[in-house]
């Protein structure tokens, strides 16, 4: 929006060219959606308190997760807010890609509301049922990816890149379509299923959201791309912006979840945040690399699946409690360790996806 302003002010003041360069308005966006999070997050945690609008925990979970009851959840809102707001300050909004991020970020962001407002508001622990949260999921998903394949005006917004092989990129053709939708809704359910302690959802999810825009910036810069030897995707350098947004928005977010937190993000924010983070990686065309710098999702996700099969096959559990973090609580990991190492393993698989950028 600002962009288009910038714009018609130029010819009567050079100062405001300053606005065309993506680097400053990614800046401007970090800057934008953390002071917006800053803001609004202390009025909303009263509001949502207000409506006791709090948390339910489960009684076989970890015994120290009790005192967390009541805590008022549903601050994704805040997350949803911080990162559409700047976008639609700094981005330009004519760039489709850009109309479709903000689609699917609106379109989770009302299943995740949806299902929260039925939790904790109608006290119905089932929320939207399973099956209708995931034909939403699956309709926003399927809709993004048509839209995305229909509107692909050069062969490589449809190959598939191949981490660490620099020549070995298929086109999938229709098959895109589909890897697109599994991309968006696991990863929204990935981060769904991490948001289990103070601050070990948001930390991953900024980390990915940074590199995404590294790879946003460089697949959209003809000469950055050369370079790297990655395919030259004109438009999606505008996707740096809002992964700048994300990353600020979650930081905001952070300061009120860290341990011990103050405020949750609920379903409204993790499926948002995790469908984000899937659609752009399906931009810029890093599906394989996204599997790799959300390291710590897939371990969540893949530890509930070992579990689940486990026990309907033999009867036992793998992990005395899953998701996965919850296991080394119940082995006397004290939850703040617990988030920090997750974090650390989570820069780690973040930078390894990073060095693809160049290992090719």
């Amino acid at each position: 929006m600002l962009v288009w302003l910038a714009e018609y002010l130029t010819p009567y003041a050079s100062v405001f060219n300053v606005f065309s360069y993506l680097t400053m308005r990614a800046i401007l966006s970090v800057l934008t959606a953390l002071l917006i999070s800053l803001w609004l997050g202390p009025a909303l945690i009263k509001y949502l308190q207000r409506l006791q609008v709090g948390q339910a925990i489960r009684d076989d979970g970890p015994q120290s997760h009790l005192a967390k009851a009541g805590t008022p959840t549903m601050g994704g809102i805040l997350i949803i807010a911080s990162i559409v707001l700047s976008t639609l300050l700094w981005a330009n909004l004519s760039n489709h890609y850009v109309q479709v991020v903000l689609a699917v970020v609106l379109g989770f962001g009302l299943v995740g509301f949806v299902d929260d407002y039925r939790k904790v508001v109608q006290k119905n622990p089932r929320g939207l049922p399973a099956r209708w949260k995931y034909f939403w999921q699956s309709l926003i998903a399927t809709l993004a990816a048509v839209y995305l394949y229909g509107n692909a005006t050069v062969g490589a917004e449809t190959q598939l890149l191949v981490p660490f092989f620099k020549d070995v990129m298929p086109q999938l053709g229709l098959f895109y379509i589909l890897l697109a939708y599994f991309v968006i809704v696991g990863t929204s359910n990935a981060v769904n299923l991490t948001d289990g302690l103070d601050g070990l959802a948001i930390v991953p999810t900024i980390m990915v959201a940074g590199a995404l825009g590294v790879f946003a910036y460089a697949s959209g810069h003809a000469n950055f791309a050369q370079y790297l030897n990655i395919p030259y995707l004109p438009l999606s350098g505008e996707l740096l912006i809002v992964c700048t947004a994300i990353f600020g928005a979650g930081l905001g977010f952070l300061w009120f979840n860290t341990y011990p937190a103050m405020v949750f993000m609920g379903d409204v924010g993790s499926l948002t945040l995790g469908a984000a983070l899937g659609v752009i990686a399906v931009m810029v065309r890093q599906e394989l690399v996204l599997l790799i710098m959300g390291g710590v999702f897939v371990m969540e996700t893949v530890s509930v699946m070992l579990q689940v099969g486990s026990y309907k096959l033999r009867g036992k559990r793998v992990f005395r409690m899953a998701p996965i973090h919850h296991h080394y609580e119940l082995k006397g990991w004290p939850e703040p360790r617990v988030i920090v190492r997750f974090w650390i393993l989570s820069l780690v698989f973040v930078l390894i996806g990073l060095a693809t950028l160049k290992l090719r």
